[in-house]
């Protein structure tokens, strides 16, 4: 990804402060063009700095109160089968591979206690699959966030 330059990181921060402000506005608000606004985010999108244009959604809203957060051991040579047939477990919401001694950590929906119970048997399940060790999310304290990444970008820090 090429370095972001001021525009870029005013566009950013422009969008972070209002996500759901369309181009029009944002041109009006950075006293841009709109097509340079238009080049801008599309240079951002093909460079990677967007991640995915989902809507966020609760979960609870749909019925799944319980958000666990599963460590997961694997065998290292079976990763990239596993995270597939994870991938297709609907109640997984998110996966990160990660360093140390847990392989993944999975966050995932569940109904109830019993529904996280075959959720967590159905990941034991998987060829590979060494240890699962559950904990559950009482609520979010710090949601994800990129703002104060970006006013230390803004400083130059």
């Amino acid at each position: 990804m090429s370095a972001l330059d001021h525009v870029d990181l005013e566009l950013l921060n422009a969008l972070a402060e209002d996500h759901r402000a369309t181009v029009v506005a944002l041109a009006e608000r950075l006293g841009l063009s709109r097509n340079t606004v238009q080049a801008r985010m599309a240079k951002l999108e093909r460079s990677g700095v967007f991640l995915s244009f989902e809507r966020a959604m609760s979960p609870a809203a749909l019925g799944y109160a319980i958000d666990a957060i599963l460590h997961v051991q694997v065998r290292q040579a079976d990763l990239p089968r596993i995270t597939a047939e994870l991938q297709e477990i609907p109640e997984v919401v998110q996966c990160h591979g990660m360093s140390g001694p847990v392989d993944l950590l999975v966050r995932v929906a569940a109904r109830d206690t019993q529904h996280l119970f075959d959720i967590d048997a159905r990941i034991l399940a998987i060829d590979g699959v060494e240890r699962t060790e559950t904990s559950l999310a009482m609520g979010e304290v710090i949601g994800y966030r990129v703002r104060p990444l970006l006013a230390a970008a803004r400083r130059g820090n």
